[in-house]
């Protein structure tokens, strides 16, 4: 009797894991991928406390199917490339450390390392694969609660890929909150913290004056990064999710 119930209880919980979750959006380039602990295309294995598995917190594989994440959590997404620590787990613990009403949690990694904010326009791959992994998450219950966007590296190698970076990420949001049927969708940013060429502070201005309704940023200028002046560390990740969380907490803790 006591095993049937356990298999009961457990099956219960994987009903419920599979139409009562909250739902975020994971896009952009490395540093949302994730390239803590990466070092000479290696991963260190090292994942901090905030950043360990939770039966509640779940990852949308690259089948399109859910499972328990665990980091690294880009690791079937951004292929062809080393992955490691990135914000999201810490991003989900930080949700529960402050309070928040949310119970399962199911993150939907689309991130791809090396990639200009024109590779995410309307109709390219990464748009299609964005759009598309974001409505087969919902398919079977939830909603999505923001998408969390850090990108922007390789938009600082030429003045005219920095200059044209706000127009193209206002358009970006635009595009996605018409085509994920969602014109209210929160959209939090990451300021960047580094970049591949030397117009960081153009494309830095660009991300902190975005002024859409719904639309926060967050500087991640400051964060440690790793030798290669690049990738954050696993622990400015860490920092940096919780960051993250505490600004969906206080702009949009409200929603249901």
């Amino acid at each position: 009797m006591f095993k049937l119930l356990m298999l009961l209880l457990t099956l219960h919980s994987s009903l419920a894991a599979n139409v009562a979750k909250d739902i975020f959006i994971l896009a952009g380039q490395s540093n949302m991928a994730g390239r803590g602990g990466v070092v000479h295309g290696k991963w260190d294995g090292n994942v901090p406390p905030e950043c360990r598995p939770n039966p509640s917190t779940l990852r949308l594989s690259a089948k399109l199917t859910w499972e328990e994440a665990q980091e690294p959590l880009h690791a079937d997404i951004d292929v062809g490339k080393t992955c490691g620590i990135g914000p999201g787990m810490a991003f989900v613990d930080g949700l529960r450390a402050n309070g928040s009403r949310t119970s399962v949690v199911g993150l939907v990694p689309c991130a791809a390392g090396g990639t200009k904010i024109r590779k995410w326009a309307r109709g390219t791959q990464l748009y299609r694969q964005l759009v598309s992994r974001a409505g087969a998450s919902v398919k079977d219950g939830g909603a999505i609660r923001a998408i969390l966007w850090y990108q922007g590296e390789s938009d600082t190698v030429t003045k005219e890929d920095a200059d044209a970076y706000r127009g193209n990420m206002e358009t970006l949001i635009t595009n996605l909150r018409t085509d994920l049927n969602e014109p209210s969708l929160p959209v939090i940013q990451v300021a960047l913290a580094s970049g591949e060429g030397k117009f960081i502070e153009i494309v830095r201005r660009s991300q902190l004056a975005i002024n859409l309704p719904n639309v926060k940023c967050i500087d991640a200028k400051g964060l440690a990064l790793q030798t290669d002046n690049l990738h954050l560390t696993t622990m400015s990740q860490v920092h940096l999710g919780l960051k993250l969380a505490g600004a969906f907490i206080d702009s949009f803790g409200h929603m249901p």
